[in-house]
């Protein structure tokens, strides 16, 4: 006998546990930003997947948005460029922006959807492009040292519209939509967008249940270094006033707070580098992370 199964008792009580849950989120969507050492990891890539696919199979609707920062890097360095960053975001010219596209849409994409049908899912690859999912415009950053003069960045852009019929389509017929935050223009241009901010957005038009954004960091942090579990829209401003929240903490969580606002019932912030972190946080009373909610 293994001496390290877990007896029957305690398995009975983590399934019950989960029970509300899956009855309270049964038919409704859980948009996931995936990124982070999960992306990476080969034991926590293939726990994402699992629990991606068990969350369909109990009644969810799990939508996931991927990053790629790292594979985006690694491409850039073997063709002699360094990818250069202002206030955050990713300067992009033409050149830049066919590896941006080269590296989200056809690789780091497909491996996600190998990933999670191999654990039994089905998974379709989409980029904001496909179905007109995402209308972008140009964005321009305002420059701190030239007070009412603009930065331009490149082929980097906004939101401007989200039509999610695409999704609803493939979610309503039993696929799980996994989206490269790449958007269109009005003229056919292309454009990198955070994908922090298309995960957030989506979240929003879908009306979804709950947003999960996967990051390094237990959650967010006091200025103690502890766990912060849940927070009010309030103090949210209050840690962005007093310098908690900083760094690349501050997109993740305007990107949350703007989806909680705007509907979506609660935004975690996960440990991407807990193994079944996604499980842990939807169908536990203990989640691994830290929870936002708008009032």
């Amino acid at each position: 006998m293994n001496e390290n199964a877990v007896p029957a008792g305690l398995k009975a009580e983590i399934l019950a546990e989960a029970m509300p849950y899956i009855r309270r989120f049964h038919g409704k969507t859980i948009v996931i930003k995936y990124g982070g050492n999960a992306m990476t990891d080969d034991r926590l890539k293939s726990s994402f997947a699992h629990d991606v696919v068990l969350l369909k199979l109990v009644g969810l609707n799990p939508v996931v948005v991927h990053g790629g920062g790292p594979q985006i890097e690694q491409l850039l360095a073997r063709i002699g460029k360094k990818g250069e960053f202002i206030q955050g975001m990713r300067v992009t010219d033409e050149e830049t922006m066919s590896i941006v596209e080269m590296v989200l849409a056809g690789q780091v994409n497909k491996e996600i959807v190998e990933l999670i049908n191999h654990a039994g899912g089905k998974a379709v690859g989409l980029t904001g492009q496909d179905g007109g999912l995402i209308r972008a415009r140009k964005m321009m950053l305002a420059d701190k040292d030239r007070p009412g003069e603009q930065i331009d960045i490149g082929q980097v852009g906004e939101i401007e519209s989200i039509d999610p019929g695409v999704i609803q389509t493939l979610t309503g017929s039993g696929f799980i939509p996994v989206i490269a935050p790449i958007g269109s223009g009005r003229s056919g241009e292309t454009y990198n967008i955070n994908a922090d901010l298309v995960a957030g957005k989506i979240a929003e038009v879908l009306k979804a249940e709950k947003l999960v954004l996967l990051t390094n960091t237990p959650g967010v942090l006091d200025k103690n270094g502890q766990l912060l579990t849940g927070l009010s829209a309030r103090q949210i401003d209050d840690l962005f006033a007093d310098g908690t929240i900083s760094g690349g903490m501050l997109p993740k969580i305007s990107s949350a707070l703007d989806a909680a606002r705007g509907g979506v019932n609660s935004v975690h912030i996960v440990d991407g580098r807990v193994d079944h972190c996604l499980l842990l946080e939807i169908m536990t009373d203990h989640g691994v992370g830290t929870m936002i909610r708008s009032h």
